[in-house]
């Protein structure tokens, strides 16, 4: 079997990030694993932020960008308050 590719999905959701409070169908997007794909991520990411639907500290908006767009979009979740980054397997 061929190795999988990766595809990330944001979610909103509880202080906690519990699993059962992500809801794949409230947001409808998953991001490929490329450069316009992480672009878009990000967009969403600050979409919410502006919405206020998830909270960001200032001082860390670039690290949630940096680790989207260039490294690994689910350290960013560390980042995100009400909202979590989740990489599945892509086949």
């Amino acid at each position: 079997m061929p190795k999988p590719g990766k595809a990330f999905i944001f979610f909103n959701c509880d202080a906690n990030k519990s699993e059962a409070s992500m809801n794949i169908f409230y947001n409808k997007a998953v991001y490929k694993d490329t450069k316009s794909s992480r672009k878009n991520l990000w967009k969403k990411v600050q979409e919410e932020y502006g919405a206020e639907r998830i909270q960001i500290s200032y001082e860390n908006l670039h690290s949630v960008e940096f680790a989207i767009t260039e490294g690994d979009p689910v350290s960013a979740s560390e980042f995100i308050q009400f909202g979590a980054i989740r990489a599945i397997d892509c086949y």
